[in-house]
């Protein structure tokens, strides 16, 4: 078993420190200014705002990067973001890219001092997981009208948190949506959890790769048809990219 160098726990404590000042500050303002402005100007300010500095914070602290293909793939309208959920890291990159942008989360963040209240001037899709029928209504519901509006829909169908190397069933409310609204889903793949664990709060450097794969149309499809076509696409290729970053993980110079 390889020795965690301290440095890497000193760069994780730096960047945590300097997230949660940077947290209080920035949110804390945010509630203050934001209710005045129109919606994607507000989205651009407090979510990008806040996710482009976590994303910088990360590159600049603990030498995480990024590297991104397939960008011919993403629509010019906006669809439904369909990507695999590993780690903290692509619920802020993603955000940081598709703008204006919606988010399905569980209502329990919206509760979180600072952050949450911050996060609700944003209007994202909360719901109830506790009660499935209703949350799925509020997906499809909110969803549908916010893609009318030009506003991009995140989901993550696995519903939470996976960690690197397995496999969760998806849940099919994103094809329920994509069906309801005639929207594409775009497949996003990636192996953010070699460097942001789930279960760790070490953060290990090196680079973060992410694939676009091409939208999948719901025309003439059912949504078990267009889960398990996104389904083995976004595994397939998420599984591939932790192959090819495994041998580096563990550890580059800190």
């Amino acid at each position: 078993m390889l020795k965690v160098p301290f440095s890497l726990y000193l760069r994780t404590a730096l960047f945590y420190v300097v997230l949660v000042i940077f947290t209080l500050v920035f949110t804390s303002t945010a509630i203050i200014i934001a209710p005045a402005l129109p919606y994607r100007t507000r989205f651009v300010i407090v979510i990008q705002g806040y996710t482009k500095f976590v994303i910088n914070w990360l590159r600049i602290c603990c030498n995480i990067n990024y590297q991104i293909y397939g960008v011919e793939n993403i629509p010019k309208d906006p669809c439904i973001i369909y990507s695999k959920h590993q780690s903290t890291w692509e619920t802020f990159f993603l955000q940081t890219q598709f703008a204006p942008q919606t988010q399905v989360i569980k209502q329990e963040l919206l509760k979180i001092p600072f952050f949450g209240w911050a996060f609700g001037l944003v209007e994202p899709i909360a719901i109830d997981r506790s009660n499935r029928k209703e949350a799925i209504r509020t997906v499809l519901r909110e969803g549908t009208e916010k893609l009318n509006q030009g506003v991009w829909v995140l989901i993550f169908p696995e519903g939470t948190r996976v960690p690197t190397g397995r496999r969760k069933k998806f849940t099919r409310g994103g094809a329920k949506l994509a069906i309801s609204s005639g929207k594409p889903l775009l497949p996003v793949a990636h192996n953010s959890g070699e460097r942001w664990p789930n279960n760790s709060l070490l953060k290990y450097p090196g680079t973060v790769s992410l694939v676009y794969g091409q939208p999948i149309d719901p025309f003439g499809k059912t949504e078990d048809q267009l889960t398990q076509e996104a389904e083995h696409w976004i595994n397939t290729t998420s599984e591939e990219l932790n192959r090819c970053s495994a041998e580096d993980r563990l550890f580059s110079p800190a």
